[in-house]
């Protein structure tokens, strides 16, 4: 399983690029997608709009760039899921991937939350992918030959694990630290049923 991490990635003008991103994260988050400018952008980066238009040719780009990197990282859990022993320790792996990777974007949480169907509008492109790898994951959870029961305790686990996503929404203060570990152990209490099953 091979999880790439956007700001691994090293490209010309790299930080600017990641502080317009993250100045676009509060910004939207704070004010909405539709009510925040790019004028507003480049002036929270200290950069001209010009210099904004470089690295993102329009505001739909910005906001897909805030948003590619969940969807990437999903479709990157399960590019090699079938070779990771379904049992209790490989499960428990997967969650906590899936999990790290929705931690790392939590920032992008509000945007989330005050502009869902801004980001639905945005990724209709992006929307099978999204479905696809989720699709993936909940049929590896629920196992082989899965029963109604296990296929619902596998979604579940997923929407327990997305809650990290919104934690900076619900719980501001909470660290990384604690929100892997509680959603990991709900996740998991999910999917077996808290060990009677």
């Amino acid at each position: 399983m091979t999880v790439r991490h956007a700001s691994e990635v090293i490209t010309a003008g790299g930080g600017t690029k990641i502080a317009i991103r993250d100045a676009a994260v509060k910004l939207f988050g704070a004010k909405g997608f539709e009510q925040t400018s790019l004028r507003e952008v480049a002036d929270a980066v200290g950069i001209t709009k010009a210099s904004l238009y470089y690295h993102y040719a329009s505001k739909l780009d910005l906001l897909l760039a805030i948003v590619d990197p969940i969807v990437d990282h999903m479709r990157a859990v399960v590019e090699d899921i079938d070779a990771v022993p379904h049992d209790p320790e490989g499960v428990r792996a997967v969650l906590r991937t899936y999990l790290r990777g929705m931690i790392r974007n939590r920032d992008a949480g509000a945007l989330c939350v005050r502009d869902t169907v801004a980001i639905i509008n945005a990724m209709a492109d992006r929307y099978p992918d999204l479905m696809d790898s989720n699709r993936i994951l909940q049929s590896w959870l629920a196992g082989p030959d899965a029963s109604d029961e296990a296929t619902l305790r596998a979604c579940a686990a997923l929407e327990v694990l997305g809650v990290a996503l919104l934690s900076k929404e619900f719980v501001p203060t909470a660290p990384d630290s604690l929100v892997e570990s509680t959603l990991l152990d709900a996740a998991t209490c999910v999917l077996t049923a808290c060990g009677t099953a």
